[in-house]
């Protein structure tokens, strides 16, 4: 006998979700947006302005811990930004979200943009997707703590070395992926371009690691990154929700 421990989904408003009262809507007939400008976070706040769906952007700082709060871990219980909740999901019913990638093809299929409706496209879309989540998340973000933070002080530079080589390996796929093409999918811009190019930007950028991976190898992925880049709606995302 087996028993699902899966409690339905009872809400019926925003208000009724606990992660409310840490942070009251504005706007409760907007979907809430709870994150920080990181890699991660900036995923789906791009994603939100690409695709013109009205939202409300709550502040989770880390500074002070938000995210282990009662309320927090009441929506993400793995502690971590993004998270959503939808006060119209399927069916007219909110629906909350936590992992980047999972929310990403949520809006996407939601407005009907940023993913193919091509079922072969599509699949190979998600198939970039997870190669962010994967892989490049990941390994930027282990290069970035033993480049950038605390790892920077280990005499042992073997850790930062292999992250180094795994990154320069995972250029060098998007490298030849990007090859001819305006993003990863081709002519068109997707959901896979939103979760990858962010990271690219961080690595480069905020972590300083651009000579680590010898960035001037890959012109390929630095055109894509500046087109990225010169997007509108990007450079807002960027910023979303601001720290304040």
């Amino acid at each position: 006998m087996t028993t699902n421990n899966t409690a339905p989904n009872t809400a019926r408003f925003p208000e009724d979700f606990p992660i409310t009262a840490k942070w009251p809507a504005a706007h409760p007939e907007r979907l809430q947006l709870y994150s920080l400008p990181t890699p991660n976070g900036v995923k789906v706040s791009i994603a939100l302005e690409e695709l013109g769906l009205p939202y409300e952007a709550q502040l989770v700082r880390f500074d002070s811990n938000d995210q282990l709060s009662p309320a927090f871990l009441s929506l993400n219980p793995n502690n971590k930004i993004p998270a959503i909740i939808d006060p119209q999901g399927p069916g007219g019913r909110p629906l909350a979200l936590f992992e980047s990638g999972a929310i990403l093809i949520y809006l996407a299929e939601k407005a009907g943009q940023l993913l193919p409706a091509d079922p072969a496209a599509r699949y190979e879309t998600l198939q970039w997707l997870m190669f962010q989540m994967g892989g490049i998340g990941p390994m930027f973000g282990q290069l970035g703590f033993f480049h950038k933070f605390a790892g920077k002080d280990y005499e042992d530079k073997r850790p930062r070395d292999r992250y180094v080589a795994e990154s320069r390996r995972l250029l060098g796929v998007l490298e030849q992926r990007l090859s001819g093409r305006d993003w990863l999918m081709g002519e068109d811009y997707t959901i896979a371009d939103i979760a990858v190019l962010p990271w690219v930007n961080n690595l480069i950028g905020f972590y300083g690691a651009g000579e680590l991976v010898g960035w001037n190898e890959f012109p390929q992925v630095q055109r894509v990154l500046a087109a990225f880049l010169a997007r509108p709606a990007v450079q807002r995302g960027l910023q979303i929700p601001a720290r304040g």
